[in-house]
């Protein structure tokens, strides 16, 4: 697992105070509000940042830093990422799971046959889709239900599914 999770990207300036707009990943909107500090990742560089305020546009967070007080220290944020330490992660209920935990994982159905890594997940309202990349670039989508899904084992790294009529 890793050390730290994205949190959001940040996407914009906003104002002329040093404030920056954030797509966040987060399901939890007040995320940001209980955070006193946040690592910002560009490029190969990673630094932290103490949050001064914390605001909303849209569907956007809008943050301010510390000591980012102008346009144009803020506008050397944009396309970075906001990164959170592990142990500050919110506690998740029994068999919820940290999308960033499941990306990767290796995908066999019940009959011990390979599929593939998980690639990516959607999230559709609904139930979320995840996508299991095989080994020659294909993918197969498989809705994230507990009659597809049965089993997740984090400490081995692998999906155990169930492949119904029409997958």
């Amino acid at each position: 697992m890793k050390d730290y999770l994205e949190l959001g990207q940040i996407v914009n300036v906003k104002g002329l105070h040093g404030e920056v707009k954030v797509n966040s990943y987060s399901e939890n909107p007040n995320r940001f509000e209980t955070l006193k500090e946040v690592l910002i990742k560009s490029k190969n560089d990673m630094k932290k940042y103490q949050i001064e305020k914390v605001g909303y546009a849209k569907n956007q967070v809008i943050l301010k830093f510390v000591g980012i007080d102008t346009v144009e220290e803020a506008e050397k944020f944009r396309n970075s990422y906001i990164l959170i330490n592990r142990n500050e992660l919110e506690e998740l209920p029994e068999g919820v799971y940290y999308i960033a935990d499941l990306i990767g994982l290796k995908v066999y159905t019940e009959n011990n046959e390979y599929l593939g890594i998980v690639d990516d997940i959607f999230q559709t309202g609904s139930n979320d889709v995840y996508v299991v990349k095989n080994d020659l670039g294909q993918s197969k989508l498989l809705p994230g239900i507990d009659e597809v899904i049965k089993e997740i084992n984090l400490p081995e790294g692998k999906i155990i599914v169930n492949l119904i009529e029409g997958l």
